[in-house]
């Protein structure tokens, strides 16, 4: 029986919701009004145009089907003007040591994300030739909490969805996963993730023994 291990982007594997959070804040500047870290964590795992909406909510914006696709293609092209200089310093601390022990056990790993910029983020930090599948916000329809992306990133490794467990940050990508009926793994605050199966504050707390186990089921 082999097992699937499923690893979100933001938050998981590098802290690029510093450079979202920079995004938006320069479009909510923009439009008039404030944008602060507090409000970002409203949009951990969201997808970007729900983000928009959201963030439209809190200024009390009402925008035009243009303005909205404007400001959405606006706000991607700053962001990746934010990324275009990320290496491997980027990389969440212990990330690669939990890649490297599962690549060795010839266990299959897959992204999971709602980023649409999974690819060349995972390109520039050197981490790419790690996943077997890619499954990013360019191959969904339906934004987590649906388990849609966990569901294909397990069908693309070739791996039973219940053999599968999975890493995430936000709330919505633990409910996913559990909607999946994986093992989900909450990586930041414990209380907030509560409804993971196992909580860590960062990779740094995981031991390659814990990941063994998990293999073994």
């Amino acid at each position: 029986m082999t097992k699937g291990f499923i690893f979100d982007l933001d938050g998981v594997i590098v802290d690029t919701a510093k450079y979202h959070y920079l995004a938006w804040k320069k479009l909510a500047n923009q439009l008039g009004f404030e944008f602060t870290k507090e409000q970002n964590e409203l949009f951990k795992g969201v997808s970007r145009k729900r983000c928009l909406e959201i963030l439209l909510e809190i200024g009390n914006r009402e925008a035009t089907q243009e303005e909205f696709d404007t400001w959405m293609v606006e706000k991607n092209v700053d962001y990746l003007a934010y990324i275009e200089n990320m290496d491997a310093s980027e990389i969440l601390p212990d990330v690669p040591r939990i890649l490297q022990f599962l690549k060795e056990k010839n266990i299959p790993i897959a992204l999971g994300s709602a980023s649409k910029n999974a690819r060349p983020i995972l390109e520039k930090v050197n981490l790419i030739h790690y996943f077997g599948a890619i499954v990013d916000g360019n191959n969904v329809t339906k934004a987590k909490p649906d388990p849609e992306v966990f569901l294909l990133a397990a069908k693309q490794l070739g791996v039973n969805a219940e053999d599968c467990v999975v890493f995430e940050d936000a709330v919505a990508g633990v409910e996913a996963a559990n909607a999946a009926n994986m093992i989900s793994i909450g990586i930041g605050d414990k209380n907030v993730l509560s409804e993971g199966q196992f909580n860590f504050t960062d990779f740094t707390e995981i031991s390659n023994n814990f990941i063994q186990k998990l293999i073994e089921g």
